[in-house]
């Protein structure tokens, strides 16, 4: 499957930028949005920009290693996040990283996330998984590796949420989902908690999940692969 051409990608990536900026999902310079180009590139957000600045014109191109290619402001520190994502799922198009804050007041007291509406799990699978804390830089990589593959969206511990997917409209949507999930996980708690789904309707629901490619089970039943 080819890659949308990068004009277009650029626009998909300042969009989601903006929308995490109006929902309140990051603040001052929070929040990273990428996409996968052809050639081993990635289209990225800058440091040190509001995601509601944020145009065509300030992003910048970045290779495999995370080294600017093209664009006049730096590269944000977390890049190494997206890329472990990227270098583990060649089906990855788009990482989304942000700090919504009913997901992240989850991921801050060490909780995962249980997806207890059948269409979340359809959509996410099982649970919304939390990675556990590392320190920024090469020990937060190692921490998110083994959960690149069985997931599409994590709660980093003491950190925010970072999902991804296709393009960064579906990366954006779950994120989304799980902000939906854990403020309604969060409104349950007076009354006792948010009851899990029966088991055997669980099995059914990742049937459906796999049937619509989604998922590890899923994935491999794509027709195609993404070319880098």
């Amino acid at each position: 499957m080819a890659r949308p051409p990068e004009h277009r990608v650029r626009r998909q990536v300042v969009e989601v930028a903006r929308l995490l900026w109006e929902r309140g999902w990051v603040a001052n310079h929070d929040g990273n949005v990428t996409a996968r180009l052809g050639s081993g590139l990635f289209v990225s957000t800058p440091t040190a920009v509001s995601k509601r600045k944020v145009d065509v014109d300030s992003l910048l191109l970045m290779d495999g290693e995370g080294r600017k290619v093209r664009g006049a402001l730096r590269p944000f520190s977390e890049r190494g996040l997206h890329l472990a994502v990227y270098r583990r799922r060649a089906d990855v198009g788009a990482v989304v990283h942000a700090h919504p804050p009913h997901a992240t007041a989850l991921a801050v007291t060490g909780a995962s996330l249980p997806c207890f509406l059948p269409e979340s799990v359809v959509s996410l699978g099982p649970e919304v998984p939390l990675v556990p804390f590392a320190p920024p830089g090469e020990a937060a990589e190692v921490a998110l590796a083994p959960f690149v593959e069985p997931y599409d969206v994590v709660l980093l511990e003491r950190h925010g949420v970072l999902a991804w997917g296709d393009d960064p409209e579906q990366a954006f949507l779950r994120l989304e989902l799980v902000e939906h999930l854990a403020r309604i996980a969060l409104l349950a708690e007076p009354r006792g908690g948010v009851r899990p789904l029966p088991e055997p309707v669980v099995a059914k629901l990742l049937e459906a999940r796999a049937r619509a490619g989604l998922g590890p089970e899923g994935r491999g039943k794509r027709a195609g692969s993404p070319a880098d």
